[in-house]
């Protein structure tokens, strides 16, 4: 707010206020003169009649006509005759109630109604000296009443009440137009004085506008007045002074800052496509940080694609190329939407985690749904490869959720932000054991666990129980079937393996019921009682090769026992 208005909102309240109160009491005083003489003319008036009315009384009782009626009337039609006389305008009405408000006499015609006469008798009965107001023929009137017994009469003095208080009307809105011309002429009067006031501040705004917008540091303040505003323009022409020998320096810092700006800019741009943006902010954010390892929890995905050999050598090397780089290119779209960073290319497979270098609650959630929507991305892009005449990819993918060292690696000329572990290891091998279980997509024990334990996935039974907790997450459970127990190459200790779909028909359900039931069985050394799980299965899911792999297996089993320390691993050989 400028200062100027600030001045208004201070001294112009405090002279609406003054001559407020000044006009106010004015006003009222006038008034109340006016009405006080208006009213007393109406008291006398009113007394005078009074006295005349008995003065005719009177002659009628020294005579002894006051019992002849025609007598009574003659001294009613005088006191009618004095009443006449002393009206003083037009609308001045003298009238006499008879004791059933019947109007006796009048200076005017005048007719009162009964909704009228019950709301003036109260006020009659009263015997008021002062000034009363009803309605009386229509009109709301102030009048002077007086009862005079021997007519028995209500004497009633009446004056319309605008003509009564025009008086006091007329001296309001004098009063009224004095004010606003006296507020006019103070407002008027203190634009003035606060614009000399603030003239010199203005010039002082006005001279640094000019520097803002044009940057002439040359510019200075005419000094006026030898006061506080005087002395604020030297100040303000010694900052210039300043300003001006500063400036040169502050170019060149600006200029430097800037050039920094675009080559971290441009170092941002260009590693973006190799390094995930919340790793390059986090080295700029601490540099140092970055040379040291961190060890956590998290998903690790491994992506091929199967007989890459065989395809390329059907490509030239041009077409080869695009197709990969379109192929990668939805595929990396999807992991990076899904809070995933792509830790490397492998030749034609991607390896991908999620929990680095950002954690999030459901990172094991979202590499699944990421693995899940890779498939029907390949899906949707082998029906371009077939309009185009290109042969169509198929992928493995396997995903493990556990313990590895994540940071910088490499040398001080060249490092890789990567993951490095035996969870790395077995989400590779795991990648590879599609092959084996002609499976799109494989998830690892411990993310399973991990996926029950968000309530993110079930082991369906026939029954539509759960072999592990579970709860939907965002109206969705994804569905899991347990495969098998594996030791990978290198590892004694067997882990568990299973594939999982974003959702399952009517019939598939049935049969991945039966088959974990089956799974269920077979752990319990139950080989008889699991083959017949696993032949249901196969009923539900003619030609499935993981439950004729596992009812063959139980068949054996169930002749020819496996030793009492069996665990149901089976030792993988490749890969």
């Amino acid at each position: 707010m400028k200062i100027r208005a600030k001045m208004f909102l201070v001294v112009l309240p405090v002279i609406i206020v003054t001559l407020t109160v000044a006009a106010a009491a004015s006003y009222f005083n006038a008034v109340n003169g006016v009405t006080r003489i208006a009213q007393k003319l109406l008291n006398f008036k009113a007394e005078g009649l009074r006295k005349y009315a008995e003065s005719q009384w009177n002659l009628l009782v020294d005579n002894n006509y006051d019992s002849r009626p025609d007598m009574i009337f003659a001294a009613q039609t005088a006191v009618a005759a004095y009443a006449e006389s002393i009206l003083l305008s037009d609308t001045e009405i003298i009238l006499a109630l008879d004791k059933d408000l019947n109007l006796a006499m009048g200076t005017s015609p005048i007719e009162i109604s009964g909704a009228e006469g019950a709301l003036l008798r109260p006020l009659l009965e009263e015997e008021s000296p002062g000034l009363l107001t009803a309605e009386l023929g229509g009109k709301l009137r102030v009048f002077r009443h007086v009862y005079f017994i021997p007519f028995r009469w209500h004497l009633l003095l009446t004056e319309e009440r605008a003509v009564f208080y025009a008086d006091a009307e007329k001296i309001k809105l004098q009063t009224i137009i004095t004010l606003g011309l006296s507020l006019g002429a103070a407002a008027l009067v203190l634009i003035i004085i606060t614009g000399h006031l603030t003239k010199p501040l203005g010039r002082v705004i006005t001279a640094m506008n000019g520097i803002i917008t044009g940057g002439n540091l040359s510019e200075r303040v005419r000094v006026e007045y030898r006061d506080e505003t005087g002395h604020l323009a030297l100040t303000f022409n010694t900052m210039l002074k300043e300003l001006e020998k500063a400036y040169d320096r502050i170019k060149g810092q600006a200029f430097e800052a800037v050039l920094a700006q675009k080559k971290e800019e441009r170092i941002r741009r260009i590693f973006q496509k190799y390094v995930p943006k919340d790793l390059i902010d986090r080295f700029f954010a601490s540099p140092e940080s970055m040379l040291v390892g961190d060890n956590r929890k998290l998903a690790i995905l491994f992506s091929d694609i199967r007989s890459f050999t065989t395809i390329s050598e059907g490509l030239t090397p041009d077409e080869l190329v695009k197709n990969l780089n379109r192929y990668f290119s939805g595929q990396v779209d999807i992991i990076m939407n899904r809070q995933g960073i792509v830790d490397k290319y492998i030749g034609d497979a991607i390896m991908a985690v999620w929990g680095a270098p950002v954690q999030h609650e459901d990172d094991a959630l979202q590499s699944v749904l990421s693995g899940l929507d890779m498939i029907e991305a390949v899906n949707e892009f082998n029906k371009k490869q077939k309009e185009l005449g290109k042969p169509e990819f198929h992928i493995g993918i396997g995903i493990n959720y556990g313990i590895v060292t994540v940071g910088n690696i490499g040398s001080e000329r060249k490092m890789d932000y990567t993951v490095i572990g035996d969870m790395v290891n077995l989400a590779s091998r795991m990648e590879g054991l599609t092959k084996t279980y002609r499976e799109e997509i494989l998830i690892s024990e411990s993310l399973f666990e991990k996926l029950s334990e968000q309530g993110s996935a079930r082991a369906l039974t026939r029954s539509g129980g759960l072999m592990s907790a579970a709860m939907a997450v965002s109206a969705q459970v994804l569905p899991v079937r347990l495969l098998d127990t594996v030791a990978v190459k290198g590892k004694t200790k067997g882990v568990k393996i299973y594939t999982v779909r974003r959702r399952l028909g009517e019939t598939e359900a049935q049969g991945w019921g039966a088959h974990n039931e089956g799974m269920e069985l077979y752990y319990k050394r139950a080989f008889t009682e699991a083959a017949v799980q696993f032949e249901q299965a196969l009923s539900f899911l003619p030609g499935d090769y993981n439950a004729q792999s596992l009812l063959e297996r139980s068949r054996d089993y169930a002749v020819n026992p496996p030793p009492e320390d069996w665990d149901g691993v089976e030792v993988m050989k490749t890969k």
